[in-house]
């Protein structure tokens, strides 16, 4: 279940990030409602999986999925671009993500 509520944070906070674009510092009631909302049930559920997840662990799946999603969205939603040293930062993100998971004794397996 902690996986299921590390995924829903990340989800959460993704689209309340989205949003928060998509508010334009707040002048936008829908978007900004979205915001709100979005972070507090991002913050909840990450607040249950710190009850067995490392935070080490789980703050960096969160930020390295959190970065990947955003990224895509910004490209899918708002029409934003990255060059390659951009990609190249995501992928060496999601790689260091991928080797505390795997191979890190400090994960839970």
């Amino acid at each position: 279940m902690n996986w299921l509520y590390l995924m829903i944070a990340i989800i959460s906070e993704v689209i309340a990030t989205s949003a928060l674009k998509a508010s334009e510092g707040f002048t936008k009631l829908y978007p900004s409602l979205l915001v709100v909302i979005g972070y507090a049930s991002a913050f909840y559920f990450l607040s249950q999986t710190l009850r067995t997840i490392p935070v080490g662990i789980a703050y960096a799946v969160w930020s390295g999925a959190g970065v990947l999603l955003v990224s895509l969205l910004g490209i899918i939603l708002f029409g934003q671009r990255l060059d390659w040293a951009g990609w190249l930062g995501i992928a060496l993100i999601c790689s260091g993500v991928a080797v505390l998971n795997l191979l890190s004794k400090t994960s839970v397996h």
